[in-house]
C-alpha cells in the first residue's frame, strides 16, 4: 500500500510548507513491476501570479526517473540535500525505485552514479523516447503513471536478481527502527560486513551504514514533524546515536536546523 504523502513525509524536508504550493500524488506499481519499483509520485503546482517556492529534500537512497514534459532523467542515489524551485505551472512524475530496483536496468554498479543525473537514453536506449512521449501525451498523473508503469513492464528481468536480495535488506533497514548498526544488518542476512558493504556498493549505491543513517533521520524528523513533545534524549538512545548530541549535530547538518527548532516549527 503507497501512504499518502500526509502520513510518510519523509525525505520531504518541511513537507507543510511545501504542500501548501503544491500537489504531491502518490500511486501504486502494477504488481509484476512492483518487483523493483516502489512508487510512482506526482507533482503538479499552479504558482502564476505568486512566489517561486523551493522545496528541500533529502531524497531516498534509490534512483528516481523523473518525467518532465517531453524529458526524463534518471537521478542516482544521493549523498546530500537538494533544491528544486518551483515557478509558474507545470508537472513532474517521478519513478521511484525500491532500494536496488534499479540496478538491473543499470547493468553496472550503482556506486557508478551517486549524485549523478543521466539522461534516461543513456540507460535505456532509444525506447526512452517513446516513453516520454506516452508520459507527455497522458491527460493527468495517474495517466501519467500507468504510461510509465507500462514501459517498465516491458522491460523486467524474468528472473530473480542478486540486487533484489541487498534490496530487501535495505528495506529491512527503511522499517525498522531498532536496526542501527551495519553488524546488525549484516548478520540478519547472513553475511559478514565486509560481504554486506561490497553488496551495498554495487546494487544500491551507497554503504549501509549511510543508508541506516538516512533512514533513522528520517526518524527524527518524523516524530518531530508529528506534533507532540519528543524526548530527545530517549528518541538518541533508540535510534542508535550515542547521545542527543550526536543526534542534534547529525540533524543539524544535514536539514540546517537542529531537531528542536524544526519541531517547533513543523507545530507552528
Amino acid at each position: 500500500m503507497v501512504e499518502p504523502v500526509r502520513n510518510d513525509a519523509r525525505g520531504i524536508i518541511a513537507p507543510e510548507a511545501g504542500l501548501a504550493r503544491f500537489q504531491l500524488d502518490r500511486h501504486p506499481p502494477s504488481p509484476a513491476v512492483a518487483r523493483f519499483v516502489d512508487r510512482y509520485w506526482s507533482v503538479t503546482w499552479d504558482l502564476r501570479g505568486r512566489a517561486p517556492h523551493t522545496q528541500r529534500v533529502f531524497a531516498h537512497p534509490v534512483v528516481n526517473v523523473v518525467f518532465s514534459p517531453g524529458a526524463a532523467a534518471v537521478h542516482g542515489p544521493t549523498t546530500r540535500v537538494s533544491e528544486q524551485t518551483l515557478h509558474g505551472a507545470g508537472w513532474v512524475l517521478g519513478v521511484m525505485f525500491r532500494p536496488a530496483g534499479f540496478r538491473p536496468f543499470l547493468g553496472r554498479p550503482m556506486s557508478g552514479i551517486l549524485d549523478a543525473v543521466l539522461d534516461l537514453a543513456e540507460v535505456m536506449g532509444p525506447a526512452a523516447a517513446e516513453a516520454v512521449a506516452a508520459v507527455t501525451a497522458a491527460p493527468d498523473a495517474r495517466a501519467r503513471a500507468a504510461a510509465a508503469d507500462a514501459f517498465l513492464a516491458g522491460r523486467l528481468p524474468r528472473h530473480p536478481q542478486p540486487s533484489e536480495r541487498t534490496g530487501a535488506a535495505a528495506e529491512r533497514a527503511a522499517a525498522d527502527p531498532a536496526v542501527v548498526s551495519v553488524e546488525s544488518l549484516a548478520a540478519g542476512e547472513g553475511l559478514s560486513v565486509r560481504q554486506l558493504q561490497r553488496r551495498f556498493a554495487d546494487h544500491v549505491g551507497l554503504g549501509p551504514k549511510a543508508v541506516i543513517r538516512r533512514y533513522r533521520l528520517y526518524e527524527v524528523a518524523e516524530r518531530a514533524r508529528r506534533g507532540g513533545d519528543v524526548h530527545w534524549a530517549r528518541l538518541a538512545a533508540e535510534l542508535g546515536y550515542s547521545d542527543q548530541s550526536h543526534l542534534t549535530r547529525e540533524f543539524t547538518a544535514v536539514v540546517g536546523t537542529p531537531p528542536q527548532r524544526y519541531h517547533r516549527a513543523c507545530r507552528t
